[in-house]
């Protein structure tokens, strides 16, 4: 299957611009979803087989195998019923800000086949927070999907800094309810202002607001405490990721994200003039260095969830045995095509049973 797709399905994705054919990707997998008899069957092919592999287990939920859809491939949570289909063991939608927004000026998606990269400066293009929790209102909700459902959620590019908190907490209050975790994103680098956010002051007074509102809901009728997890940017310090685990630590966060796309340029991206995060390949290495340290730094107590270069089994082991409890990939999709979660979660498997 992924030979067919790399000798001739991806030329021919290839042929059109990067962004156009994500989009296509999304609509053909929302078809697929709105096709459960052929989504049941595909799984039955594509997950692991039920009594041979344990589920994983992290931040209280189950997960059928390691391997998660990221964040950026379905902003707008319209796909995600269909990825069990292809394996996957869960998907996160988003990252969905409180404002509608159209983003950044296209073209805001670059790929570089030969070093398995993309570029992008998409600018959380998404619907909203309203809209997109009518959208998931809709359909089946935590504890009665085929696999979870984590909600990434951002800043709105019209938010003042100032209001990033009250901005966040908007967004907390519309989805929490609909998610099976909910992840803050304060490291895109294509949002202007974003990353300070991951700076301690203003990364205490968010953490504190959501945990606060996240332990009301816990105590209301009927309420429930969402998982919260943390995604931060490879592009951080050592001394800086040390002061971001004692602020999750402080609040008690469920886990982190490690990591977003990178704003540094190394090899051959150093001739490319291109502004936007750089993922794939070459974040290999610095995503699983961040990996280890958290996993030693924390003595393995934080969960992580290893994301940044996974273009094959290889790279995605690395990840686990650096520290992940779980995985995501999206630009390896890309390359590898639409079953390549499947091949992963099925090595990584057997890796771990023998």
């Amino acid at each position: 299957m992924g030979h067919f797709y790399e000798r001739v399905v991806r030329p021919q994705l290839f042929r059109q611009d990067a962004e156009h054919a994500h989009e296509s990707a999304v609509r053909a997998m929302a078809r697929l979803g709105r096709l459960r008899p052929v989504c049941r069957a595909l799984e039955q092919w594509a997950q692991l087989p039920p009594g041979q592999f344990r589920p994983v287990e992290c931040f209280g939920l189950k997960f059928p195998n390691a391997v998660g859809l990221a964040a950026g491939f379905d902003k707008n949570a319209i796909a995600w019923p269909a990825a069990a289909a292809l394996g996957f063991g869960h998907v996160e939608a988003g990252t969905v800000t409180a404002r509608a927004q159209p983003g950044n000026e296209r073209p805001r998606m670059f790929r570089y086949p030969d070093q398995e990269a993309v570029i992008n400066r998409m600018g959380f293009n998404n619907d909203g927070a309203a809209v997109v929790a009518l959208r998931l209102a809709r359909l089946p909700g935590p504890g009665q999907r085929r696999i979870p459902l984590g909600i990434n959620l951002g800043k709105s590019k019209s938010a003042a800094p100032e209001e990033a908190v009250a901005d966040y907490l908007d967004s907390f209050a519309q989805l929490a309810d609909l998610a099976d975790y909910v992840v803050l994103n304060v490291s895109s680098p294509n949002t202007p202002g974003l990353r300070a956010l991951q700076d301690e002051k203003p990364l205490r007074e968010l953490l504190g607001a959501v945990t606060t509102a996240n332990r009301s809901r816990s105590i209301a009728p009927g309420g429930r405490r969402v998982p919260v997890l943390l995604k931060i940017a490879p592009d951080l310090t050592w001394s800086q990721i040390d002061a971001v685990l004692g602020v999750i630590a402080e609040y008690a966060l469920d886990g982190i994200i490690a990591t977003n796309t990178t704003l540094a340029r190394p090899g051959f991206f150093g001739t490319i003039n291109q502004a936007g995060g750089l993922s794939g390949a070459p974040l290999r290495h610095r995503s699983t260095e961040i990996i280890s340290y958290i996993a030693h730094t924390t003595g393995g107590r934080l969960p992580i969830i290893g994301v940044g270069g996974i273009t094959d089994v290889t790279s995605a082991a690395e990840k686990i045995d650096a520290g992940a409890t779980l995985v995501q990939i999206y630009t390896g999709m890309i390359f590898r095509g639409p079953f390549f979660a499947r091949n992963v979660a099925r090595a990584l498997a057997d890796q771990q049973r023998r």
